[in-house]
């Protein structure tokens, strides 16, 4: 939707961006925030990689190599999976949509090649077919609290028991896992329901066609970002690093399945679980906005009053309500009245 009037283009602010390809904003940054809070707004978020696994055994494999509960996936439903280092380090962080023939992963610009890579590598014998289907699906992205009254008929996330890994002693308690309600569109593609809004995987000759008859308000990403950050949901490639594992960031609770068998990383993943908290932490900080009115990089150190580098920042940016925030992943034992600089600029951990 980047040829909508009154469309600036991320790649026209943000020149090395890796959200090139979609509307940073349509004219107003602070008023589209403020309908994706008070109202309902539809995001352009067409520049997400997706990949397709059809295939009769493709919820039994996908379960096997992933850390998310998949053998049961039936059509209607969603959810997140991570893949995993050996080591428990984050790799990839998809969403998932089964429509009963397929089930649908999309993920973060760019990543999709990388992601079927490695899918590819793990196929052997399994009766599946991944392939890249960015070109395919556009993932649009209905966001509000009147969401739900554009697509009705989906139901809210809930958290499901399902039954845990099987062992010679018997079975382990049902653990939970994240369900999302997903539905076939009237023009092809799927509506699922999660907790930042209702993703759209609409054929792409069909997005404009999507846009006229839902007739919603556009908000350009950085709309959509500014929401995110809100409600402290991490990104892949920004509040991670290379040894980011799942509990660091609140991954755990979307997309990670705690008893459910044998997967690459797993050792990692039980062992901080069992033990107790990871090494960081994701929080939200506030920062002054006093020094300078520019949002830090990520990637930016975050130092103590000492000078100390104690984490670093993912994403900032201005919120129309909270002023000037960041995503930022910190050492676990830094206190929650800590002092904190990000160049120039005080922060402070938002406690709420």
């Amino acid at each position: 939707m980047i040829d909508r009037d009154g469309a600036v283009a991320v790649e026209a602010l943000e020149p090395e961006s890796r959200d090139a390809g979609v509307a940073a904003h349509y004219g107003d940054p602070m008023r589209e925030q403020r309908t994706l809070a008070t109202d309902v707004g539809l995001v352009d978020r067409s520049h997400r990689g997706v990949v397709a696994v059809p295939g009769p055994e493709r919820a039994s494999w996908l379960h096997s190599i992933t850390t998310q509960h998949l053998a049961d996936l039936r059509a209607g439903q969603g959810t997140e999976l991570l893949v995993l280092s050996p080591h428990g380090h984050v790799e990839h962080h998809a969403q998932v949509a089964e429509d009963g023939t397929t089930t649908w992963l999309d993920t973060e610009p760019g990543a999709a090649a990388e992601l079927l890579t490695f899918l590819e590598k793990m196929r052997f014998l399994t009766r599946v077919e991944p392939r890249d289907a960015t070109g395919e699906l556009a993932v649009l992205t209905l966001v509000g609290p009147r969401a739900a009254e554009v697509v009705p008929d989906l139901k809210e996330p809930e958290v499901r028991a399902v039954p845990g890994a099987k062992f010679a002693a018997g079975s382990v308690p049902a653990t939970p896992t994240t369900v999302y309600d997903v539905k076939v569109l009237p023009e092809g593609g799927l509506a699922r329901r999660g907790h930042l809004g209702i993703d759209l995987l609409v054929p792409r000759e069909s997005v404009g066609d999507v846009v006229e008859r839902l007739g919603v308000p556009l908000a350009g990403l950085w709309a959509y970002e500014a929401m995110r950050v809100a409600a402290r949901v991490p990104r892949l490639g920004l509040e991670t690093d290379h040894r980011t594992i799942p509990a660091e960031i609140d991954l755990i609770a979307p997309a990670v399945h705690l008893d459910k068998g044998c997967y690459r990383g797993q050792e990692t993943v039980a062992r901080v679980h069992n033990l107790g908290r990871p090494p960081r932490r994701l929080v939200l900080l506030h920062l002054d906005g006093v020094a300078t009115d520019l949002p830090p990089a990520p990637g930016t150190a975050v130092t103590s009053e000492e000078g100390r580098a104690v984490g670093f920042v993912g994403t900032a940016l201005r919120h129309y309500e909270l002023g000037m925030v960041a995503l930022a992943v910190l050492k676990r034992n830094l206190p929650d009245d800590a002092v904190l600089r990000i160049g120039e600029s005080v922060a402070a951990i938002d406690l709420g």
